[in-house]
């Protein structure tokens, strides 16, 4: 039974997986469908949090719309994501950066890691 999951598991995923890390500022390009047309629209804003491993890993995109926290939850190896692109790199010291929820303005920006 185990083998099974594994197998299939191991079809779904993708080939390539873009390389991000929690505090990136992304550009998420993700399918939308709407009746019959289908559509990429692009999401961007800040990598608040990876979890999970293999087919099952998920991130959070956080950005702010209109003075609105709005917060999207994408499966890494999910058809609907087309492509990732990181837009600039941040320097941060958590996993989880749930405290930029109560972050607004300039409070709410990640430093950029400059190499």
């Amino acid at each position: 039974m185990n083998e099974i999951i594994k197998n299939i598991e191991a079809a779904q995923m993708k080939a390539e997986v873009p390389e991000f890390n929690v505090g990136d500022t992304v550009r998420v390009h993700g399918k939308i469908k709407e009746g019959n047309r289908e559509r990429v629209q692009v999401f961007e804003g800040i990598v608040i949090k990876k979890q999970g491993g293999s087919v099952r890993a998920t991130f959070t995109v956080r950005k702010n719309s209109n003075g609105v926290g709005v917060e999207k939850t994408w499966p890494l190896h999910s058809p609907n994501v087309v492509k990732v692109d990181v837009v600039r790199r941040g320097k941060v010291r958590r996993a989880k950066l749930y405290y930029l929820r109560d972050r607004v303005g300039k409070r709410a920006k990640v430093k950029e890691l400059v190499k």
